[in-house]
Order: structure tokens, then C-alpha cells, then sequence
């Protein structure tokens, strides 16, 4: 033994006897054995126990209603997604040493963001007034959003992993930046079902410019089967290849339903316990059910003409304004009939800021233009709920893929994309009212106490929906999927 290896084992003492090494190997396998089966059945997560408890499914009534982990307080979800990255210095987060040192470099800042280099500071581009009983500074950018302040909870110091929208809205949509896994709203209609077995448990309505970056991935089932995928439609794009094509009669048609059922459940007796089978009949079903229920649902003329109105729906001088008003009525319809989770788009894709919140280059004009959009039609949303009930049973989400940058772009008139601090907001069912949490730092560059990643808002709605997101899991090559990856605490301050 050479004087170095002779050290070596004086300092290690017992540790590398070799009994003792034998005896601590074979302990050490059948540790790893033990903690491979505990996984595998889904019972170890973040060191804890846990109780496997995935949602049990009749595959030939996969949209039946399912009991959640625990007591819920909301029964159903209504999402607002502004697409293109909504400007949290221009709406929620009001920073008035950012209005102090406007024009000013930022002193030890980045020379260059995402798109380029970077301006000087810019103050934000709305006058911010107190609001409501709480006297919650919100800008004057949603006048109309701005009075339901003393409802809402807001997140001010939520954090992203992408500056990049189509990733981002991945990362919000699906708690992953890359493609191909199943949205928030999958994950709900796998877990809990519908109350309603005439329309989809999930429905998306885009925008009336577009859909958004991310398209389908927002609203997609990932690796989840099928039938939990969201259904796009929208009040002036019902839903496609629902109603039989030109030159087929109902009578004919229903005849065709009913001959296509008969022949379907003779297959399935000779093929009992094939569950996709099951399913695909389920999901034909499903689509027979909605020729009857969603033309009735997408129907907006029996509404009277002052809620119309109190949408901004019959707004003649703002066509997509009264388009997106439409579809906001649509989606009170939904809940209203027990759709599970209805996510709403204002704005598409990437344009330059045209047609979405992406404000790089001229902010305050393409603002006022998204605003005027927005703010009316939403508030409006929100108070109809309210009055009718329902905001008891749903919880509202107001949410944007990242925030916008202190600064200025170089030679521009609008911010850069921002991941590290930006604000959504909640309110309804199991929210507390009138709170903000979180904080930003003076600039509202960075979010620098309370930070939240994305995980956790998703953490928190699944948990409002009675649902854990440790244990809500699917097994997807071998490994126990969940929304919030390894990720996730549910944000317990904004709790009622």
C-alpha cells in the first residue's frame, strides 16, 4: 500500500473495510429495488408518501363526472389568456420609482434583451389611480376591469422559463416549454369529467383574430387520451364537420347515427374490454349529443339587448370588440351549463403587436387598440357571473405568458419580453378578494419576494378544483407524468 492509499483508508476508517462494504452494498440494492416499486406505483414524490390516486375511467363513459381528491370549492374553471405577453407596468403593478427615473439608463442593467438592444427606462404609458375600497393602484389602461379591484387577487411575482411566446404559452398551458404534453385542461376533464354529457368538458374559444402562438398545444391531450383534448369553437366559428354535409336530410342523418350505433355496439360485444373501441363510440356519441345541444348553446339571440349591450356585443364601431364580447356571453353559456373548463383567447399570434399584446415597438397605440377590446366585454363577463351565482362555483383566471421589460427597446416605443416577474390574477370561487401578493422589485424587473413560478398558479387551481397536483398523474414512458412536472406549491395566501 502506497503512503497516499494508506491515508486514504486511515481516514476512512470502517467505511472501506470490506465486510462492511458487502453488507452496506446488499442494503443499498434492495433500498433502490424498494424505492423503484414506490415509484412505480406512484406512491413517493418530493420524499413523502402518497396515496396513488388516479382517476378510475369507464372508457365507454370517459366524460362522466369524477370525484375529486378532497372537498373542492370551484367546480369549474374559466380561463382569460391574453396571448402576446400582457404588460404588467402598464396595467397591475404599479412601480412609481419607474415613473422617478423615466429616461433614464438603468444603471448596471442588460445592454441587450431578447429582440435587440436595450433604451433607457420608460415610464409606464397609463396614469395608475387607487381603486375600490382597497385602494389598489391599477392603471387606466381597463377602466372597467379596474373596478372589480376589491374582487381579485393578484400574483404579483410569478416567473416563466421561456421569453419565447410560443414556448412560454407551453410553459403556462402545459407546465412544460416543450411540445407534446397534455394542457391544464386535459388534465381537469382526465380527473373530475364533466357535469354536462351533451357538450365537452373542455372547450377553447380563440380569439376572433387567430389563434394563439402555441395554437393547438394550448388546448391539446398531450399524451392523455384523446377524448380530453379541448374542443375549439367559438360564436362566429361553431364547431367544424358537426352538422351533416349539404344534401343529407336530419331525417337521413339520424338514420345513419342510429344504423353507425347498432353496428358499433354489435363490434364492441364481440370485442368486450376493448377500451379505445369503448371510447371512440363514446366520443362519436358525444359528437351526436352535441348537433343538438351546441347549435341551442351557440344561439346568442335569445339574450336580451341590454346584456348585450353591457358586453359591448352590439359595439357596430369596434367589430372585434363585439366578436370577442360574443364569445366572453358564450363562455358564461358554458359554465353556465356545466362545461368543466373553458379557456377564453384575447388575442392570436405573433404580428408585430397587431393582432396580440406583443408590444414591442409602439405599445401605447397597439394598447389602446387591445384594450378597448378586452376590458368591457371581460368586466362584463365577470359581473354577469357574479349576478347570476355562478363566480360561488368557478374560479376566474387572468393570465398572460410573461411580462414586458422596465425599459424601452432601443430606437423603439415599446418593452421587450420579460419571464423573471409579472402578474396574473384570480377571483371567484375559494379566492380571497382585495389582496395583492408578491412583489416585483422597484422597476418590476424582477420578482424578489413571494416568487412563484407558473407551476404554482397551476398548482393552485388544480387545488381549488379539489384536486392534488402530486397525485394527479398519468404514466407516459414509464414515468408518472403530472401538469407541474417535480414542481409546484399551491399558493395559499390568495385562499379564502
Amino acid at each position: 500500500m502506497n503512503v497516499n492509499a494508506a491515508r486514504i483508508a486511515a481516514a476512512a476508517g470502517p467505511w472501506l473495510d470490506r465486510r462492511r462494504f458487502l453488507a452496506d452494498t446488499v442494503t443499498g440494492i434492495g433500498s433502490i429495488g424498494l424505492a423503484s416499486l414506490l415509484s412505480g406505483d406512484g406512491l413517493l414524490s418530493g420524499g413523502r408518501l402518497l396515496a396513488a390516486e388516479r382517476p378510475v375511467i369507464d372508457p365507454s363513459h370517459p366524460y362522466a363526472s369524477r370525484s375529486p381528491h378532497f372537498a373542492p370549492k370551484a367546480k369549474n374553471v374559466l380561463v382569460i389568456f391574453c396571448a402576446g405577453a400582457v404588460s404588467q407596468l402598464e396595467t397591475w403593478d404599479y412601480k412609481p420609482e419607474l415613473i422617478k427615473r423615466d429616461g433614464k439608463p438603468l444603471a448596471g442593467g442588460p445592454a441587450v434583451t431578447f429582440q435587440g438592444p436595450a433604451g433607457n427606462l420608460a415610464r409606464p404609458q397609463y396614469k395608475f389611480r387607487p381603486r375600490g375600497q382597497t385602494g389598489k393602484m391599477v392603471s387606466d389602461m381597463l377602466p372597467h376591469l379596474a373596478e372589480l379591484t376589491d374582487d381579485i387577487a393578484f400574483v404579483h411575482s410569478l416567473t416563466s422559463k421561456s421569453n419565447t411566446h410560443g414556448p412560454a404559452e407551453n410553459f403556462l398551458s402545459t407546465g412544460f416549454v416543450a411540445d407534446g404534453f397534455p394542457s391544464i385542461g386535459g388534465w381537469i376533464s382526465y380527473a373530475l369529467g364533466s357535469e354536462n354529457q351533451n357538450l365537452p368538458a373542455f372547450v377553447a374559444i380563440p380569439d376572433p383574430r387567430g389563434v394563439p402562438q402555441a395554437s393547438v398545444n394550448n388546448w391539446g391531450s398531450g399524451f392523455l387520451p384523446a377524448e380530453f383534448q379541448g374542443t375549439p369553437l367559438s360564436a362566429q366559428d361553431p364547431i367544424r364537420h358537426l352538422s351533416p354535409p349539404a344534401g343529407v336530410s336530419p331525417q337521413s342523418d339520424r338514420a345513419a347515427r342510429t344504423l353507425l350505433q347498432r353496428i358499433n355496439a354489435r363490434h364492441l360485444d364481440r370485442h368486450a374490454g376493448d377500451g379505445k373501441l369503448a371510447a371512440r363510440i363514446a366520443s362519436y356519441e358525444l359528437a351526436a349529443r352535441m348537433q343538438l345541444s351546441v347549435p341551442e348553446i351557440s344561439d346568442l339571440s335569445t339574450e336580451p339587448a341590454h346584456l348585450l349591450k353591457s358586453y359591448g356585443a352590439d359595439d357596430e364601431s369596434n367589430p372585434t370588440k363585439a366578436a370577442f364580447a360574443r364569445n366572453c356571453i358564450l363562455a358564461r353559456r358554458m359554465i353556465e351549463s356545466g362545461v368543466r373548463f373553458v379557456q377564453l383567447f384575447n388575442g392570436a399570434y405573433a404580428s408585430g403587436g397587431e393582432l396580440n399584446w406583443d408590444g414591442h415597438s409602439k405599445l401605447k397605440s397597439q394598447y389602446d387598440k387591445h384594450a378597448a377590446i378586452l376590458d368591457q366585454p371581460a368586466a362584463a363577463l365577470i359581473r354577469d357571473l357574479k349576478a347570476r351565482g355562478l363566480l360561488e362555483d368557478t374560479l376566474v383566471v387572468w393570465c398572460t405568458e410573461f411580462g414586458r421589460m422596465p425599459m424601452f427597446q432601443k430606437g423603439a416605443q415599446g418593452r421587450d419580453h420579460n419571464p423573471d416577474g409579472f402578474t396574473c390574477w384570480m377571483t371567484g370561487a375559494g379566492v380571497k378578494p382585495g389582496i395583492s401578493h408578491g412583489v416585483t422589485d422597484e422597476l418590476g424587473q424582477r420578482a424578489v419576494q413571494d416568487v412563484h413560478p407558473l407551476y404554482d398558479l397551476n398548482a393552485t387551481i388544480l387545488h381549488l378544483l379539489g384536486l392534488d397536483h402530486e397525485r394527479l398523474t398519468f404514466e407516459h414512458n414509464g414515468v408518472q407524468r403530472r401538469l407541474t412536472n417535480v414542481e409546484g406549491h399551491v399558493i395559499r395566501e390568495v385562499l379564502a
